[in-house]
């Protein structure tokens, strides 16, 4: 038996090792081989100029749920990017908002600097769910792109130009942002940092894999309705454009900057919430697993694939190391590894000790994989549904 259990250890082990080293460093070395063509913005500088009957008309999507904190910044962000006001139009959709989204946003496009663009408050007496107002409102927008974004994330000026040249190729049907939180100290932060540069990467096996909530543009005529319970909207979105043959395309000059700061209770809770919208999008988009999508295919494998896998291949591991504890190797790996989740649970509720960075950014990892262990469970319970539910970050 302990042929077997070495075997098991051994593959779980490579299969983390690739999904957090192997994969990144591959990526590392086919982007550098393979960069991707700079798209730059068309410097408008705020000035009506010829070129601009030819730009795309874009409707901007806000979905939003008790959001008076953030609704007035964002309306005045949205108010000061540079596009034409003729092929700008801003739709604010609020989902059954108890507190003041609706009188704030009313005032708030009022002011004189956002009168000149075209926003649309459009209020609803029961709250829905996010999916609900996107499958209501996307099919009845009329515009050539259509951009979804958070309320609580501030984008950059040239967003939509960007968004425009980046869409100037046919081939492209999605095109991601680079998302930013306003706190750059956090393990969360560094995390994004992390993210960003893979997907980024991504993109030059074909496409990015998957979309951030705070700012993404897809084709409107492409959208298809969503399941009713979807959970991550913003990855089935782009990824089943990706599966009808486009390109989900990256910028790396576009930014979205999070303000809501990250709750540590809270944002397990939405830590778990994304795990299980993980589970079901590799359910339902089981189809991108196949070879035909090359690039993507292998992307989707090592990325999301193996990381809903991972919480189970560290299972297996301990197990397996604990069974071979006889042997002087295989005690050490077995106590590393309950040295380790032991330091990032006692991290966890004491956060002082996250001021040490290695501390910080292990406790990140291993309570992550603890909420995509218990997120995929609980989809695959049937405890997890689309509804909204409104988390603090």
């Amino acid at each position: 038996m302990d042929g077997i259990w070495l075997g098991i250890f051994s593959i779980c082990a490579a299969l983390i090792i690739y999904h957090h080293a192997g994969y990144p460093l591959l990526l590392r070395w086919y982007s550098n081989k393979h960069p991707l063509k700079a798209v730059a913005s068309l410097n408008r500088g705020y000035r009506e100029q010829n070129k601009d009957r030819v730009l795309p008309s874009i409707t901007i999507l806000m979905p939003a749920f008790n959001e008076e904190m953030w609704i007035a910044e964002k309306i005045r962000n949205i108010a000061s990017l540079d596009y034409p006001q003729n092929k700008l139009t801003v739709l604010i959709v609020c989902d059954g908002c108890t507190d003041n989204t609706v009188p704030l946003a009313e005032a708030t496009i009022q002011e004189a600097i956002c009168s000149q663009v075209h926003f649309e408050v459009i209020s609803f007496e029961k709250n829905r769910g996010k999916v609900a107002i996107l499958n209501q409102m996307l099919p009845g927008i009329s515009s050539d792109l259509t951009a979804i974004t958070d309320v609580s994330s501030l984008i950059s000026i040239d967003a939509l130009t960007i968004a425009a040249s980046q869409f100037s190729d046919p081939e492209v049907g999605v095109v991601n942002s680079t998302y930013h939180l306003l706190d750059e100290e956090s393990g969360e932060a560094a995390y994004w940092h992390y993210q960003n540069q893979i997907k980024y990467r991504e993109t030059t096996l074909g496409s990015t894999i998957g979309s951030h909530g705070a700012l993404y543009f897809i084709r409107t005529a492409l959208f298809e309705p969503l399941p009713t319970n979807a959970i991550n909207d913003d990855f089935l979105i782009p990824m089943t454009i990706v599966q009808h043959g486009y390109r989900a395309a990256y910028s790396s000059n576009m930014n979205a900057i999070e303000l809501e700061a990250t709750q540590a209770a809270d944002d397990f809770k939405r830590r778990v919430r994304i795990s299980a919208g993980n589970m079901q999008q590799v359910v339902e988009l089981f189809d991108l697993f196949s070879p035909r999508f090359r690039g993507v295919a292998f992307a989707f494998v090592s990325g999301k694939g193996l990381r809903l896998l991972t919480p189970y291949l560290m299972i297996a591991c301990l197990i397996t190391s604990g069974l071979l504890s006889q042997y002087t190797l295989f005690l050490c790996f077995f106590i590393a590894q309950i040295a380790i989740y032991s330091l990032a649970t006692v991290a966890y509720y004491l956060p002082i000790l996250q001021r040490v960075k290695a501390i910080q950014l292990l406790t990140y990892l291993v309570v992550g994989h603890t909420a995509n262990f218990i997120g995929g469970l609980r989809y695959l319970l049937g405890l997890e549904n689309g509804k909204w539910k409104r988390i603090l970050r």
